[in-house]
């Protein structure tokens, strides 16, 4: 089998022995099993926490996110449940909240919070800075708008003010959470919130800057490993910076062990030489 399933449904119908179970699968959820050689990705897990409520749950939160479409969940996630249960097993979040059949869509016979709902969801339950990597992911894949999402919201649900806060800074030009964690890193630095997926050159030449301000053709760029480890990817990298320096952008690149504060101030004093963006006080 494939797919995660219910052991005791297996075994009274009579496709399994006990002896067959126990050496060929195991369990990820109580009576619910999976190949032992399967990889225990957020896929399974959700459809393996779906068949512990006994077909009866509601996905959510990130499970959902990563059911339309949304990257970066990472396969260990909790998988989020709206379904009445007050001890769920490790690895699952069950929440008794209400969800109405609009909010609702149907992803491979289970029954999901649509984008909005989950966008919604993403705000009320998780740290700004998780939630907002999350929901530019939801909204690159799906297209959901802040405003579609808070649409959604009801008087007294709980989290309403912090997600509000979170799809505010939504933006689905982020490509990364590195991007999504850099883009805060210079809102909460005090600095204008910058402008995501910039379009430089021409129809012979196009290079698309992470984030950045055009008046002042000041961009900033988070490199990944692979920008060091890809040999390909280096040399496509000199050619673009070339480019770039040509068509006078200056851009500012970041990698993990730089300090938040430090790039802050490398970008308010590459600002500060290109007037064109109107600085607020130093906080």
């Amino acid at each position: 089998m494939r797919e995660p399933f219910k052991g005791s449904e297996v075994m009274r119908l009579g496709g399994m022995s006990r002896g067959t179970l126990r050496w060929n699968y195991t369990a990820i959820f109580p009576d619910v099993y999976a190949s032992k050689h399967a990889l225990p990705t957020v896929r399974l897990r959700t459809v393996g926490a779906w068949l512990w409520s006994g077909r009866k749950a509601v996905i959510a939160g990130r499970a959902a996110a990563a059911l339309h479409g949304a990257r970066w969940v990472d396969a260990a996630t909790p998988i989020e449940l709206i379904w009445r249960n007050g001890r769920p097993p490790r690895g699952i979040i069950a929440r008794n909240e209400r969800v109405d059949a609009d909010e609702l869509v149907e992803i491979a016979g289970m029954l999901v919070t649509n984008p909005a709902r989950t966008a919604l969801d993403l705000g009320r339950h998780l740290p700004r800075g998780l939630a907002v990597a999350h929901l530019d992911a939801l909204s690159r894949a799906t297209g959901v708008t802040a405003g579609e999402a808070l649409a959604a919201r009801r008087p007294k649900s709980r989290g309403l003010r912090r997600s509000t806060v979170a799809l505010e800074l939504m933006d689905a030009g982020a490509e990364s959470p590195k991007e999504s964690w850099l883009r805060l890193v210079l809102i909460d630095g005090g600095l204008p919130a910058p402008t995501t997926q910039i379009r430089v050159g021409d129809d012979t030449s196009v290079a698309f800057l992470d984030m950045g301000w055009e008046a002042a053709m000041v961009a900033i760029e988070y490199d990944g490993e692979q920008h060091r480890t890809d040999r390909r990817q280096y040399a496509r990298d000199v050619r673009r910076s070339e480019m770039l320096r040509d068509l006078g952008w200056w851009v500012i690149r970041v990698i993990k062990e730089d300090h938040p504060a430090v790039i802050v101030a490398r970008t308010r004093e590459a600002l500060a030489r290109r007037p064109a963006v109107r600085l607020p006080p130093r906080l």
